[in-house]
């Protein structure tokens, strides 16, 4: 249990690293050379930079400014964070914060495009920078800005994913892009953002519901399953058709993110138990959101 719980740690900490840097090379190499914007707090920090340089003429040379002030709009939603979440998300939080912020300001973005094409452009960073995302929050934590907001919004309201609540604060942050700046860099700007989020909700698997048939004849498999996961599990029997042995049939929903738990907890009871995960699956009701 202990060695299962450091290898947990691990890999949420390889998680967040590898995320941070992905979102950060995304948008570094392939998206701000295109002079285009995020969405959320980080199309925020990157109006807030682009008037620093512009119009103060505060300019750090090879290191982007838009890091630093990312990480300082940061600090009271770090605050929500401990708050509204947890104490274990705040501190991977944290991490992966500042982890990204100084990706963000340590990455040189280049002089001249990577990608020529603004539509491969945008469909690349979008991709890259929202793998990122999906893994820093597959890891148990996030990258800040609206992906603190879209995990509290998430687990209060079950309509709510992390890329949805990203892509509503989008409007605000484009409706000031495009009193600024060409019709052009808005447009492609909002193809990179959707891009993203849709990508951030594949990565982040605790969006995706999925519902377990177990055909057990074991006795313990529900009692194990409530007791290690926290999940309801209903339960009938059942009569094998050719062996005509009575068999325990059990039904729960869990969020992808649980599948591999729930195998190991009915594997370890019973090996030969068959299991069916349907993915995909509508709840309405008392379903706790796991984030």
């Amino acid at each position: 249990m202990e060695n299962e719980k450091r290898k947990r740690g691990i890999q949420q900490l390889i998680y967040t690293i590898l995320g941070g840097f992905l979102f950060a090379f995304g948008v570094n190499l392939i998206i701000m050379p295109m002079n285009l914007y995020n969405g959320g707090f980080m199309g925020v920090a990157q109006l807030l930079r682009t008037f620093v340089v512009n119009v103060l003429h505060i300019n750090l040379g090879s290191f982007d400014l838009a890091g630093i002030i990312y990480y300082l709009i940061n600090i009271p939603l770090m605050y929500l964070a401990w708050k509204d979440i947890g104490k274990g998300f705040f501190v991977r939080t944290i991490i992966s914060v500042t982890l990204q912020s100084a990706f963000l300001t340590l990455i040189p973005i280049p002089k001249e495009p990577i990608i020529s094409d603004m539509l491969t452009a945008c469909i690349i960073g979008g991709l890259i920078s929202g793998c990122g995302t999906g893994m820093l929050l597959r890891g148990g934590s996030s990258g800040g800005g609206q992906d603190i907001l879209g995990v509290i919004c998430a687990k209060k309201y079950p309509g709510f994913s992390v890329g949805k609540i990203g892509m509503l604060m989008n409007i605000g942050v484009y409706g000031i892009c495009l009193l600024l700046f060409d019709v052009e860099i808005v447009i492609y700007s909002l193809i990179y953002t959707t891009v993203l989020s849709f990508t951030i909700d594949r990565i982040h698997i605790q969006n995706i519901n999925t519902n377990v048939m177990i055909f057990t004849k074991q006795a313990g498999v529900a009692k194990a399953i409530m007791e290690e996961t926290g999940r309801g599990v209903t339960n009938w029997k059942g009569v094998g058709a050719y062996t005509n042995e009575d068999t325990e049939i059990l039904s729960v929903v869990i969020s992808k993110y649980e599948v591999n738990q729930i195998k190991r907890i009915v594997q370890r009871i019973d090996a030969n138990a068959f299991m069916i995960f349907n993915e995909g699956s509508y709840v309405i009701g008392n379903f706790e959101k796991r984030l």
